[in-house]
């Protein structure tokens, strides 16, 4: 079983590091990398929604016609395409 990686996004992203060099590691057991993968793909996941929270929470600045400030959505371009 694959437990969650503790820990905020820098640790867990280190973590994601640290488990990507093992397995380009060619002296790592098969046995290792299978079980080293399947930890990061859980944590390349959590990652994944954590990034996906803080895009839906970003606004964004911007200046009307009068020049007043205003805060509006933020408009992820990548899912208008």
């Amino acid at each position: 079983m694959v437990k969650k990686a503790n820990g905020g996004f820098e640790e867990k992203l280190a973590k994601l590091e640290e488990i990507v060099a093992k397995l380009e590691d060619e002296s790592t057991p098969i046995e290792e990398s299978l079980t080293l993968f399947e930890e990061g793909v859980t944590i390349s996941k959590e990652l994944s929604v954590k990034l996906e929270e803080v895009k839906r929470k970003i606004e964004v600045l911007k200046k009307d016609a009068e020049g007043k400030l205003k805060l509006e959505q933020f408009e992820d371009e990548d899912r208008e395409k």
